[in-house]
């Protein structure tokens, strides 16, 4: 079969490549490999005595950052955890109200309960409300430092209170 491909492919290819000949006419083929290209990069830098790329733990940590970087989190936090629970339910014997009841026999306590809820609804709020803050820096506002520090705080706030208000239902 890979064959009868090849020589359908073959023809057509040589007959298009007349018409891109001005395209590849004046490359020239490199003369070193990607090996060489890197160790002449990093004696270059020695030579003018550069620094290497900083390390994470030299910046000084900033609301925007943390929150870009939480945002992240929960994005794989959540998308992994709805991803397992999916996967759970298919495989897993019994079926909803039977994990339900078990749940219930542990006998967890009031204040676990509510602890679990807003852990639960805390990444989902947090990822919701930072998505819409960069849905209105994708229209081109709140980009001033000013701006951005307190749509960070407000939607540090809104997340808080929504997930208090989720897990109190």
């Amino acid at each position: 079969m890979a064959l009868l491909l090849r020589s359908i492919a073959r023809p057509g290819l040589y007959v298009s490549r007349s018409q891109f000949g001005v395209l590849y006419r004046h490359a020239v083929p490199m003369g070193t490999t990607a090996k060489e290209e890197m160790n002449k990069f990093w004696a270059k830098n020695t030579r003018l005595n550069r620094p290497m790329s900083p390390h994470i733990t030299i910046y000084s940590w900033s609301i925007p950052m943390m929150m870009s970087i939480t945002h992240r989190g929960t994005g794989v936090g959540l998308s992994g955890g709805i991803s397992l629970f999916a996967v759970a339910a298919l495989v897993l014997p019994g079926n909803y109200p039977y994990y339900l009841d078990l749940i219930h026999s542990l006998s967890f306590g009031p204040q676990f309960l509510a602890f679990s809820k807003f852990a639960l609804a805390f990444p989902v709020t947090y990822h919701t409300c930072n998505g819409i803050r960069h849905l209105m820096w994708d229209t081109g506002k709140g980009f001033k430092i000013p701006e951005v520090y307190r749509s960070g705080y407000v939607v540090m706030a809104l997340s808080v209170l929504s997930s208090i208000g989720l897990a109190c239902l």
